[in-house]
Parts: C-alpha cells; structure tokens; sequence
C-alpha cells in the first residue's frame, strides 16, 4: 500500500480554514510504493484480527481534492456559510486521515514510535487551534491575530522535536562540520527570509505582537526547512528525496505564511483563498508523507564534506544582503541571519588556517625522526623518488652502528638514546648541506646524495665512520664507534628510492658479516639475499607443521663406558630437500628471528622422548643447546619450568648447554638464567670451552656442573703435546672445581685412548656413536651394552 503522512495545519473555511485544508491536503512527494511492513516479524493482520497496516498514501489528497472542487464549483464566495461548512467538514475528515496515518504508521514501526507520536501531537495542536479560529468566524468576523493562534504556535515545538528525534545520531561530528553546516543554513536561511518575508516589510505601520506573530509563523517554518539541512549535512539524516520532501514541505509552508499574512494584514481578519489552501495542502502533505516513509539503511563512512566554494559562496551572499540593507523589523531578521552567518564563517576560517597549521606541522612530523631530529625514512624515500624522477644522479649509503646493542643493554635505553642523538648531529655536521642525512629506526642511518661516482662514494662513507669513531664519552667512559656501511647507487633498472635503500641494506650486511667496513652492492648478492629471504620463511612454514625433528649423539663415561647421556641435535626435514643439518638452516634461523621458536620446539620433543625413554627403562641425562638470545632472554625459561612441571619429568635429566659468549654479552642476565635454572634442578654445560675468553671467574661464581671441551683440542690431543697439556691442566681444574669434563669430537680409538689416561670424564664423538634419530636411541644403548653396538669408521666426518 502507499505510505503518506500529513503535518500541520489550521481549519478551513476562513484564512485559518485554508490553512487547515490546505496541511490537510498535498500530494506526499513520496512516489514510492511502500509494502507495509511486518510487525516484529508477523504478518500484517486482516481487518477481523486486528488490522495494523496503514491508510493509503493517496487519501489525504483525495480528501484535498473533493473539498476543494466541492468549494470551487459552490455557488457564492468564500464567506458564505455553506462553503465554510464545506471546508470545516474538509478539514477534520483530512486532520482524521492524517492522525489515523501517523498512528498506524507509529504501531508498525516501533523504533519510531515516539518522533511519531510527537508529530501526531504537534498536528493535533494545529488543527485545534485552527479550529477555534475556524468555529469562531461561524459567528462573527474573526480579527488577526486570535487566540488560537498561540496553538498553532505551539504547535512548532512538536515539530521541531519530531526533526531532532527522528534523525540519526553521529556523535563523531567534528567541530569544522559544525561550523560549515553553520554557515550553509545561515545562508540558505537568509536568501529564503529575504525572498519569503520582505514582502512582509511594509504590511505593518507599527510594530507590537501582530508584527511579531506575521514573521513568526513564516520565520519558523524556514528555521525547521534549515534544521534538515543541517541534519543532512551532518550525516543525520540520509540525503533522499524523503529529507528533500521534509525541506520543501517547510518552505512551501513559510511561502503560505507569509503570502496568507500579507494578504490579511490591511484588513486585520481573515481571509482565503482555495490557491491558498493548495499551497498549504501540498507543503503538509510533502513533510507528512516523508515522515511516514520507510527510512532506508544508514550508509557507513564518514559525513561528506561541502566544497568550499559552497562555504565560500554562503558568505558572499551574507554580505550581499547586508549590503542590501532591507529596511525595517523584517529587515533587522534578515540582517541578523547574515551577521551570524558570517560570524560562523569567520570562526571556521580561524579553524580552517589551525587545520592547515597543524597539516604542516604534522607533515613537518611526519618526515623528522622524533628522536635525532633528522629526516625519517618516509622523507628520505621521497627525496629520492624526486631525484631519480628528474634523473639525477643517486647515491645510497645505509650504515649501521657495530656493537649498539651493548651499549642499551649494558648502560640503558636512555643513555643508548643519547648516543644516537651525538652520532646524528655528528653525521649532519660532517657531510654537505646538500646531502641528505637520515635515521631510519633503531641505530641505523642513511645517507642520499646526487652522486653517482663510487670513489666520492666511498670517500663519504669513510668521513662518516671517522666521524663516528672519534671518542664519546658516555657514563664516565669513552666509547669509539665503528659502522658498517652499504652503498648501491642508481643503476638503470633503479625504480625507486625504496629498492636503493634495500640493495644498500644487503650491502652492508655483507660488510657486517665480512668485518670490511664499507662495500658496494653487487648485484650477484641480491639473489643470495632473496634466497635467504626465502629459506627464512620456509623455516617458519616448517617451525610451524612440525618439519623440525630431533637426532641425539650419544656419550659414554669414560672409565666404566657405560652410556650416561645423549646430547640433541636438531635436523629440518625439508620437503625438498631431504634432511638438513643445522650449519644449513641455523644462521637463517637467527637472521630470521627464528631462533626462539627453535629452541622451544627442540625443548618440547626432548620432553617428550625423554619421558618415553625413561619409561622404558633408560635414566641417562639429555642435553641440548641454548644461544645466549634465549637464555638471557627471559621468554623460555618459564616456557621450560612450565612443561616439565606439566610432563611430571624430574627437573635433573636435562642438561642446558651454553656457550662462553652467552656471559660476555650480558653478564648479569646470564648469571641470573642460570641460577634460575639451577633452582629448578636443570643441569648447566659450558659448551666448546677453551675457544672463547675463559675465565676462571665464571667456573668459580656461576652455578656450573660440566665443562665441554672444544672438538679442536680433543681431535689433535694424540699428536699435539700443547693440546694433550691444554686438556690435562683443564681436566685438573674441572675436577678441583667439581666439575664434569666431557670430551666432545672423539673421532677415533687413538684420541679415546689418549683421553681417558688424562683424566677426561665422558667421551662423545663419532667414534662412540653417530647422531640418530630418537626411536633408534634405545636399540642402540642395549646393544651398546652387549657390545655389539656398530663404531662407525674412525674418519667419518663429525657432525652436529
């Protein structure tokens, strides 16, 4: 059925009675053919069950037209009374309609129902108050204005409502829409004021409440016509033809207003007119029927922001009306409108330059590292686009500080900050103002200049580590610096700044890993780096499906030969590429990242086996390795104490192995991990001792229980004096301590020999048994036992 619903309007039969027909009247506007919709879910009810739906959309005009064509083709003029019967009896059949209407439409649409209500209010008002005025000319002349006009009044109240209820809420509204929706209406208001009530200015002789009640009523109806405007340009009300019907609906009825005052201001009474009553019928019909029109979803994203030529255009026409000038009280309405709106105007160009003040600033922001003070890597990347897009000449160097990661860990991230701080302004100070010196995070930084030469190239990067190596003092001691620095300049294929930066990163990790200083991209690095890049992602791919198995080398006491541990070793299955060995994939590992999810991966299957070995009888230690990132890290020690918490495995079956480097990057945290692991009952190893810094001090404070002598010295310990003394004055010290030594790269029946008359603890190397896969572990001790265990050739190759 067709959805319409009536507003406002005044009785008919007299001016006021036109008024009335003509809210009663109209056509909705809303062409739209509306099904009426279910409630809660239900279908519409027929008439005996209780009918829900709504009355035809059509019916108020066929209400408007018959009283209208009935009056039009009566005998005699509008004052008869039996013409103003017709348009009394007009009247209240089209306010029933339109009452009807919008409380069905009300009790169908639940989540309107108030803005609804309030509407069918505000009508009642109207047709109340017209029909006083309407019932009074019955007797007599009816002087403007009468006392039904404070309904009529009032009635603007509920209107006004019904426009602030039944809009949507957008709370996110900024000030600046404010403001420009501000202006927008202060515009449209004063070109319609202008229009609609001038005509109004020279009506009145004097002033007092006629005056005031003739530019009232026209006035208040433009004020609502410029609320849905506003609504509609803060987002609140979807822009359709059913919030164009709401404006229109209030214009038109400002236009009959005005026009309905005008023409009964001389005489002081009422008067009508039937094109009259079709001015008003139609303006209520229009704001009637889009308040009952189904309203549509609300559309996601932000209010769309006027032109502001539109803004622009809003306070040209404010100060064009005051220039105008337009005399009298109708005038001082008008001119007040254009002061305020460009008042409203001049408060969103205040905002609009603080917008364009804060843009540059944040722009400014944008591309300055906060901490240095120099241009960011957005900023470098942009110079160098714009370089390359007018063909110059580029240069490239990415230099990154050797040994930072000390400093914070040793004196503080504040002191490590006011490093970079020194290292920045040193930079900037020693090259041209022309080159660009940036700092792209963490202690890397980056240099562009329009050079393409490499020996000026070179000549830069070796003034930038001068520059940083001279001595800074920091916390009562003086650091000298180094960087190691890739350059890559503008090649033919050169697409952007951003592929310089990258092909200078792969250069000066070579010369990080090389310990050269300074090296230039060669393009023959760039495929090895894309098969690290990808060699890393296949290594997480694996981490994450379980392509990560782990083998175990046995060891054996040295003087009963009995098998007292196994150490793990973890090998990849690659899909691919069969089964790797760590020296293949560990490196990538700790570019990547990787190596944490590593170790806990390896921890969690030596849990588990160990657990099956124990169960079948075997009670021997199983070792693994941890690199001094994860035992100072403080991310797999919980993990750790957690799972054999959890798997019930005592504590004194696992050995941590760790290297010396793990006490000289962080000494503190390292001794820390290893107390903790201690507390725990988890054993401790130093692993390849006697390659890195030895320290006695260490073996005496640290809670240690085995040492594990580096492969070097056990292989060449039959035919080296240095080395069999190494290893005996070693094997000394470990026993003095309470220490276990373990000799590990026992490759042959010569070195065992040798090893055991030193006083060496425990043997492992291939000659005793070749890494192997977990299930093939305790075949291997029982026949081990027997003797009949298989000793691989004594010049195969080890392997960890």
């Amino acid at each position: 059925m067709t959805t319409v619903t009536p507003d406002t309007l005044k009785t008919p039969g007299s001016p006021v009675d036109a008024r009335s027909v003509a809210a009663s009247a109209g056509p909705s506007g809303d062409a739209a053919q509306v099904i009426a919709p279910t409630t809660e879910g239900e279908p519409v009810r027929s008439a005996a069950r209780g009918w829900t739906g709504s009355l035809p959309s059509a019916l108020p005009w066929a209400v408007l037209a018959v009283g209208a064509t009935t009056t039009l083709f009566m005998p005699g003029t509008e004052e008869d009374p039996a013409i103003r019967s017709t348009l009394v009896v007009t009247l209240s059949v089209f306010f029933a309609v339109l009452l009807g209407r919008l409380l069905l439409v009300a009790r169908r649409e639940r989540h309107r129902r108030v803005p609804l209500v309030v509407l069918a209010g505000a009508i009642g008002l109207w047709a109340v108050g017209s029909a006083s005025v309407s019932l009074g000319q019955t007797v007599g002349a009816v002087t403007f204005p009468a006392p039904g006009e404070i309904l009529c009044l009032a009635s603007y109240v509920g209107l006004a409502a019904f426009l602030l209820l039944d809009a949507r809420r957008r709370p996110t509204t900024t000030a600046a829409v404010w403001l420009e929706a501000a202006v927008i209406c202060g515009a449209s208001v004063c070109l319609a004021a202008f229009a609609v009530l001038t005509p109004l200015s020279g009506a009145f002789a004097a002033g007092g409440l006629t005056l005031l009640l003739a530019i009232l009523f026209p006035l208040m109806n433009l004020l609502l016509a410029a609320l849905v405007l506003a609504q509609a340009l803060l987002h609140q009300r979807a822009r359709t033809r059913r919030t164009l019907a709401l404006m229109a609906g209030f214009v038109g009825l400002a236009v009959a207003d005005c026009t309905f005052i005008v023409a009964i201001v001389t005489t002081q009474t009422y008067s009508a007119s039937l094109t009259m009553d079709a001015l008003w019928g139609g303006s209520f019909a229009l704001v009637v029927g889009a308040a009952c029109a189904p309203r549509g979803p609300e559309v996601a994203g932000p209010a769309p922001r006027p032109a502001g030529a539109v803004l622009v255009t809003g306070a040209a026409l404010a100060v064009v009306l005051l220039v105008l000038d337009p005399a009298g009280a109708v005038g001082w309405v008008i001119k007040g409108f254009a002061i305020a709106t460009l008042l409203t105007a001049g408060a969103r160009t205040v905002l609009a330059l603080n917008e364009a003040r804060g843009a540059a600033e944040a722009l400014r922001l944008s591309l300055t590292d906060e901490l240095t003070g120099l241009p960011n890597r957005r900023a470098l990347v942009a110079a160098g686009d714009d370089a390359l897009r007018r063909g110059r000449p580029v240069g490239v160097m990415l230099l990154d500080v050797d040994g930072f990661k000390d400093i914070n860990d040793s004196l503080g991230h504040s002191v490590g900050d006011d490093v970079l701080v020194t290292l920045g302004h040193r930079l900037r100070a020693t090259l041209d103002a022309k080159v660009v010196v940036a700092r792209l995070g963490g202690d890397e930084f980056a240099v562009l200049a329009e050079q393409r030469e490499v020996l000026a190239l070179f000549d830069l990067a070796q003034q930038v580590r001068t520059a940083l190596a001279s001595p800074l003092r920091v916390a009562g001691m003086d650091l000298i610096l180094d960087a190691s620095v890739g350059i890559a300049t503008r090649e033919d294929d050169t697409a952007s700044a951003t592929e310089l930066l990258r092909r200078a990163d792969i250069a000066m990790y070579e010369a990080k890993q090389a310990r050269c200083g300074v090296l230039l991209f060669d393009s023959s690095q760039d495929g090895v780096a894309a098969h690290r890049l990808r060699q890393g992602e296949a290594l997480r791919a694996g981490i994450a499906s379980g392509q990560l198995v782990v083998w175990y080398q046995p060891q054996i006491d040295a003087r009963t030969r009995q098998v007292v541990a196994v150490e793990a070793l973890v090998r990849w299955a690659h899909p691919t590429d069969g089964l790797l060995s760590p020296v293949s994939f560990l490196p990538d590992a700790r570019r990547s990242g990787l190596m944490g999810p590593l170790t806990e991966t390896v921890m969690r299957q030596v849990i588990a086996d160990t657990l099956r070995w124990r169960a079948a009888g075997l009670t021997f230690r199983v070792a693994m390795n941890w690199a001094p990132p994860e035992l100072v890290g403080g991310a797999l020690l919980p993990k750790l104490f957690e799972a054999l918490d959890e798997s019930g495995l005592p504590a004194d079956c696992l050995l941590i192995e760790v290297t010396e480097d793990s006490f000289l990057a962080d000494p503190e945290r390292a001794r820390a991990a290893l107390h903790q692991l201690r507390a725990h009952g988890v054993g401790v190893s130093i692993d390849d001792y006697g390659t890195g810094f030895s320290s006695l001090a260490y073996l005496r404070d640290l809670p240690v229980e085995e040492l594990k002598m580096d492969r070097s010295f056990v292989r060449a310990v039959a035919t080296d004096e240095r080395s069999r003394m190494i290893v005996q004055s070693t094997t000394q010290m470990a026993r003095a301590l309470g220490l276990r030594l373990v000799a590990e790269g026992v490759e042959d029946h010569g070195a065992a020999t040798h090893l055991v008359p030193l006083g060496v603890d425990v043997l492992q190397g291939y000659h005793i048994g070749r890494p192997m896969p977990a299930q093939a572990i305790d075949p291997w001790v029982r026949e081990w036992a027997l003797g009949t265990a298989v000793v691989p050739h004594p010049h195969a190759p080890q392997e960890r």
